[in-house]
């Protein structure tokens, strides 16, 4: 008889350089991968991407402009115990995580005029074999994005349309939930109404949960098996809780973004637990 018993998390960040997740932790097992990329520590405002692994905060975008958004590039200033901010002209964000009992709770407030739209992303990059798998409610409308075009026949992507929506786990024919061996590809899905996502790697389970109240709760995929990018892939897999149903802002159609109600303010929840079977 086999029985799953929770494996206590903890956490680790790094304020000054856009309060990315450096750690998370448990079991003797590290969750967060690490990336090739040099430089993370000597980025800019405005400077392009650098891919360094870990968990970036990606708001108000994750595609687009500026790519990744604006608060991963800056530092974030304590404000107490487990507590930081990020001021930007059009928004203020706070975030405070703890890790009581082994689960890890990321308390996120988001204040900004009434009616400013957004997206936000725990762009999660995890280390993870190639047996794992995640588990997502079987149908759930999942959007694929342009690179996936080259993996469906010729003809298939609708012109000029920004997504293909089919049904997880194999929208358009193509398999998500399992990532195997690296294959060359890399595409970006995003799964709609989907707060709640597992990570099943061996006997280990990670629980990813998203509560956020009146606003479009996903789970977006970034699932690079050695096709990203060009000039030197490599392997890396995101699962990333949403805010929003869009990777670009600048594409999320009325009720595509996250929308700051008349209170004037924005919070949620984001909840990731682990388990291991014995």
């Amino acid at each position: 008889m086999t029985s799953a018993r929770p494996v206590a998390l903890r956490v680790a960040y790094d304020a000054a350089h856009g309060g990315r997740w450096t750690s998370l932790h448990g079991g003797g097992r590290e969750w967060l991968w690490r990336g090739p990329e040099p430089g993370r520590h000597e980025v800019r405002p405005d400077d392009p991407f650098v891919d360094a692994g870990g968990l970036e905060e990606c708001l108000p975008t994750v595609r687009g402009e500026p790519d990744h958004g604006e608060v991963w590039s800056r530092t974030w200033r304590s404000a107490g115990p487990g507590t930081v901010v990020i001021e930007r002209p059009t928004f203020t964000l706070t975030r405070r995580i703890t890790d009581e009992g082994g689960v890890v709770a990321a308390d996120y407030r988001l204040t900004a005029d009434p009616g400013h739209r957004f997206v936000w992303a725990a762009h999660a990059l995890l280390d993870l074999s190639p047996a794992a798998r995640l588990d997502a409610p079987a149908g759930t409308p999942t959007r694929l994005h342009p690179e996936a075009a080259a993996l469906l026949p010729p003809g298939s992507w609708p012109t000029g349309e920004p997504w293909l929506t089919g049904p997880w786990p194999t929208p358009s024919g193509l398999t998500l939930d399992t990532f195997g061996p690296d294959d060359g590809t890399a595409l970006g899905a995003v799964l709609l109404d989907c707060p709640r996502v597992q990570v099943v790697d061996g006997a280990d389970r990670l629980t990813m949960e998203l509560e956020c109240a009146d606003q479009p709760r996903s789970t977006a995929l970034w699932r690079n098996l050695g096709g990203w990018p060009a000039n030197g892939p490599y392997r890396s897999v995101g699962v990333e809780p949403m805010l929003g149903a869009a990777f670009d802002l600048a594409d999320a159609g009325p009720h595509d973004a996250a929308v700051v109600p008349p209170t004037g303010e924005v919070t949620w929840r984001l909840t990731i637990s682990a388990h291991r079977i014995h």
